[in-house]
């Protein structure tokens, strides 16, 4: 998607009034578009509040890139090797404007983040970008045959996130990886869940189509009767595995920094609750979003500030 870019002649080394003013920026972006993600950075240290900011901004600008409908596909894709370009030549110490990059580029250095997972996070958004209209099927567009080939897409897409988030938190036991990319899988479930009907009005279906065949269902059906008992049966099948995978979370936790340690518990706290608010409302995500509310969030992030404390 981007080609290698030669370290630039002379390094460009950031004022630190600039990457006062970048992190800025990426907070600022977070709290307006991060609902579940921001308030688990609340509870964390200054400089690894602010470096998860950076990289959530990093992931916002792919994913805007990614979803811009009104831009074709072809576009989009070019617009993202654009970004990615832009990224490695931030990385080879190029100067850049960019608060988005002058911040990820601190973080990156600050907490060895391996350029390779950056790149995977824009790898993943572009998986997205498919030109609907001209697929066989133009009115519903399956995106996956099987749940391993979903497993794919949602490692880059939200396990690699867990992998480079423990960079930030602070770990030593290896085995926290592993565990890292289950508790992401368990997120985009999460959000796959949630995120049905919206998904379907951008003409995608990412529920593998090897669960719809089990169920009797057709991508149609997902519009036409969104709330049959079949629908509710797949959702929850989907959701039952979602908490498999946020089990993982039970012993993450006590792997990293003590200090990140809050945090991390008030993120699987919220998405569990999301979870588990989409369950007692019978899997019915057709007729509005499902949320958890701001008092549902503060109750939870309360219980974290206590977690700090003691």
């Amino acid at each position: 998607m981007s080609t290698g870019v030669r370290p630039a002649p002379e390094q460009f080394v950031p004022t630190e009034s600039q990457l006062v003013v970048a992190y800025s920026v990426c907070r600022s972006i977070t709290r307006a578009a991060a609902k579940n993600f921001y308030y688990s950075f609340l509870v964390l240290p200054k400089s690894k509040s602010q470096a998860l900011c950076a990289v959530y901004a990093y992931m916002r600008r792919c994913d805007d890139i990614a979803d811009d409908a009104t831009i074709p596909a072809a576009e989009r894709q070019q617009k993202l090797a654009v970004w990615l370009d832009a990224l490695h030549r931030a990385q080879a110490g190029h100067p850049t404007d960019d608060p988005v990059l002058l911040a990820l580029t601190d973080t990156q250095h600050r907490f060895s983040v391996p350029a390779s997972l950056l790149d995977q996070l824009a790898y993943g958004t572009a998986m997205d970008v498919i030109d609907v209209k001209s697929h066989e099927a133009p009115s519903l567009l399956l995106q996956y045959k099987t749940f391993e080939d979903l497993c794919f897409y949602c490692y880059r897409v939200a396990s690699v996130v867990g992998l480079v988030c423990i960079r930030i938190f602070g770990y030593s036991n290896p085995a926290a990886e592993k565990l890292a990319e289950k508790l992401g899988l368990a997120f985009q479930l999460t959000n796959i869940i949630r995120d049905v009907k919206e998904d379907l009005g951008m003409g995608r279906v990412y529920l593998p189509e090897e669960d719809l065949a089990r169920f009797r269902i057709t991508p149609e059906d997902l519009r036409t009767s969104p709330n049959s008992p079949q629908v509710r049966s797949l959702l929850e099948l989907e959701a039952n595995r979602a908490r498999e995978y946020y089990r993982a979370a039970d012993e993450l936790i006590p792997m990293i920094d003590e200090d990140s340690q809050p945090a991390l518990w008030v993120l699987s706290a919220i998405y569990r609750n999301l979870l588990e608010k989409i369950a007692r409302q019978q899997y019915n995500v057709f007729t509005q979003k499902i949320r958890l509310t701001t008092r549902e969030k503060l109750v939870v992030l309360g219980k974290g500030f206590i977690k700090r404390l003691t």
